[in-house]
């Protein structure tokens, strides 16, 4: 009885190799003949999502993370009175947001070239660097409100391998497609999913910066300058720091995390608990002048502390910003007044090299001036107002153009709630001097 036990294990075994066989030949069969049907119907997001897995893949094991980027913890007392969600949500709203669907379907009607909608589109959604043949597809179904891809979802951060200047950056993330997934742990726990690596670019600026480039004084600099922020990186402060697992897996590895909502200013304690970085937080401007009889002249001097990024927003191309300055006499009576306006219009938009901000960390704009004032007037005072808009005012003939190309009239009153809202400036700080 004994030797028909054990003559028995090597034939279960057999039996047991021969079932693991032929699952994973059934399993590399179905593959092989789901690409090739995927292939022989055209069905391009399929395509897409092969290598671009959908989010809601990972929210199997990793649901606390996912709940983050798409926004199910989001709704918090300090983002309702702080903060808007949807600024909030970029990633997670990368190509749902009404905001992106307007600014693209304007900027469109400039009439960009394939390069530069290729461009456009390569931080809102990733996966167009690896299938530039689909931008005009993804664009259609933007401007429908209606995407089938995601646009920054979880395989499009844990893909990039890899940063590097080219003479076409920005964007430089380099995305490796593959089933490798990269992350900043030393020791990715083991599964049956999908393979991990430690990568070192996840705990450097370069990361961000590589998108979010205007935030640093190089995209390539791993760590951020200054002696305030020595040693912090992006993410210390816009992936609000945690501890717990960043799996749901039973018994998971308990270790330091990061969330996956990426707030800006509205992150819990950072900047109440750093009183320096209160200090650095904001811009400040200073006025050197001079008056006579018929003008007043000068520079007004737009400084950011050691905080290693332009203020405010995660947008490095949209940004407006207005120098605002007026001139009064003894009875506050306005004398002269003059806007200068810093930022790039729809049609210059991704036009060649993609300029300077308008102020970085730890740098200081010379804007010079002359106020020509009425020769029976005596100047008292200068103030100058620092304000901002999130996007810019489109010109009157530029904006009936994409009006039109909309479908209803729903649409339309859309559209043009939100250019009013975006497009109001909103006060930075301000300064006056005694003449």
């Amino acid at each position: 009885m004994m030797l028909r036990r054990r003559g028995s294990v090597p034939r279960i075994a057999a039996l047991v190799l021969t079932l693991v066989a032929g699952a994973i030949s059934l399993y590399v069969g179905h593959a092989t003949a789901q690409k090739t049907e995927v292939q022989a119907s055209g069905d391009w997001v399929a395509e897409i999502e092969e290598i671009f897995i959908r989010s809601e893949n990972c929210k199997q094991c990793h649901d606390r993370h996912y709940e983050e980027w798409k926004g199910a913890r989001e709704q918090t007392p300090d983002l309702k009175t702080f903060g808007r969600v949807d600024a909030s949500l970029l990633h997670g709203t990368a190509l749902e947001s009404p905001v992106f669907r307007t600014v693209l379907g304007l900027w469109l009607q400039t009439n960009p070239t394939t390069d530069e909608r290729g461009r456009c589109l390569s931080c809102h959604a990733p996966s167009t660097t690896i299938f530039p043949q689909h931008t005009d597809k993804i664009m259609a179904q933007v401007l429908a409100g209606t995407p089938k891809v995601e646009g920054i979802g979880c395989a499009s951060c844990h893909l990039i391998k890899q940063v590097e200047q080219t003479s076409n950056s920005p964007p430089s993330f380099k995305i490796e497609p593959g089933k490798m997934l990269y992350g900043p742990y030393a020791n990715p726990e083991e599964n049956l999913v999908h393979p991990a690596m430690q990568s070192a670019l996840f705990r450097g600026a370069n990361y961000c910066a590589s998108c979010h480039f205007d935030k640093v004084k190089d995209v390539t600099q791993k760590d951020l300058p200054g002696e305030i922020l020595q040693g912090t990186v992006c993410q210390d402060c816009h992936m609000e720091p945690s501890t717990g697992s960043s799996t749901s897996k039973r018994g998971a590895m308990m270790r330091a995390i990061g969330r996956h909502w990426f707030r800006g200013v509205v992150v819990s304690g950072t900047i109440l608990k750093n009183r320096n970085l209160q200090a650095e937080w904001m811009p400040r401007v200073d006025l050197e002048t001079t008056k006579s009889a018929s003008s007043v002249e000068g520079t007004a001097l737009v400084k950011i502390g050691s905080l290693p990024h332009s203020f405010p927003d995660g947008d490095p191309v949209l940004k407006q910003f207005f120098l605002v300055l007026t001139v009064r006499d003894a009875q506050g009576k306005v004398l002269k007044e003059e806007t200068k306006q810093f930022g790039l219009s729809y049609d210059k938009i991704l036009r060649g090299p993609i300029p300077d901000p308008f102020i970085k960390g730890g740098h200081t704009r010379k804007v010079p001036f002359s106020l020509a004032i009425p020769s029976d007037t005596t100047a008292t005072t200068i103030e100058a107002v620092l304000n901002y808009a999130l996007i810019p005012t489109p010109e009157a003939e530029l904006k009936e153009k994409y009006l039109a190309t909309l479908a209803t009239d729903k649409e339309r009153e859309s559209a043009k709630k939100i250019l009013d809202e975006y497009t109001q400036p909103r006060l930075l700080t301000y300064r006056a001097k005694t003449l």
